[in-house]
């Protein structure tokens, strides 16, 4: 891989990330309940947005990780030991969010379900946890390609 297509492909997690704060910023001052609430109210008053806020700092390390992954390869360091490390900390990151959905789809059964009509959170919630469940299996894979990429070098 050349070095602008590494670059160009450094840009997509960069991007992704600026539109994840963006939106998480921005979403909540949109929902139904909050929409003449002040600041304050929207972002101390409700512990499901605290929970949503600490279970995106993986999806954001994740990010970065990518992004660190993807200089390796700029570098031509594809088959190293911090580019496995880099992929691997994207396959833990997946999971650790997907885990943070099962948490918060267990929290919408348990205080939510009598309250409010749960279905489209229910949805959406089992919808990514279908999505990190892949980007972690794609993660090990190439994990463990690169693995077997480093050892052949290593050998030969």
């Amino acid at each position: 891989m050349n070095k602008s297509s590494a670059a160009l492909l450094q840009f997509v997690p960069v991007c992704i990330g600026i539109v994840m704060l963006v939106l998480m910023l921005w979403e909540p001052h949109l929902e139904g309940r909050n929409v003449n609430a002040t600041l304050f109210q929207i972002y101390f008053n409700d512990p499901f947005l605290a929970y949503a806020y600490t279970a995106s700092i993986p999806g954001f390390v994740a990010l970065y990780r990518a992004y660190r992954a993807l200089g390796y390869v700029r570098e031509n360091n594809t088959f190293s030991p911090a580019t496995v490390q880099s992929v691997r900390s994207i396959k833990y990151c997946a999971l650790a969010v997907a885990a943070f959905v099962v948490g918060g789809e267990a929290w919408l059964f348990l205080y939510q379900s009598g309250k409010e009509d749960i279905a489209g959170g229910v949805a959406i919630g089992l919808f990514f946890i279908v999505v990190f469940a892949v980007i972690a299996m794609a993660a090990a894979r190439v994990e463990r390609f690169l693995q077997n990429g480093m050892d052949a070098s290593y050998r030969a």
